[in-house]
């Protein structure tokens, strides 16, 4: 089996791999293994963080629209119920965004969700 020489290759690995490290913490910014674990697992790290991140606008979404259903008297399932039923689609996100920034609105997508459940 032929000598291999990495020379230039080996170079650019251990640049990249500390590039993706700097700020980290003691060894795991300027040791290349310590490093390059720190870097895989930051990146398992973000793969789960991305994922995540759907959930979580989400869920604050449906507390937005929750909490100014709340404050007409109404629950949340049964407003999503009533949109339903009155074949409005509006999905979670903008429907929170009308209930932070638009209260007669949203107001009047709660009265048509309380006549589409009303009539059904």
């Amino acid at each position: 089996m032929p000598r291999v020489k990495r020379g230039s290759k080996r170079r650019e690995y251990r640049k990249k791999t500390l590039a993706r490290a700097s700020g980290f913490f003691l060894n795991k910014s300027k040791l290349n293994r310590a490093a390059q674990e720190a870097v895989e697992k930051a990146g398992r790290y973000a793969y789960v963080g991305r994922k995540r991140k759907k959930r979580d606008f989400r869920s604050l979404w449906i507390v937005r629209i929750g909490a100014s259903c709340k404050a007409l008297d109404f629950s949340y399932s049964k407003f999503i119920a009533g949109l339903k039923k009155a074949e409005i689609d509006l999905n979670r996100k903008v429907l929170a965004d009308i209930a932070a920034t638009d209260g007669p609105a949203f107001k009047a997508l709660v009265d048509q969700a309380k006549a589409a459940l009303a009539g059904a």
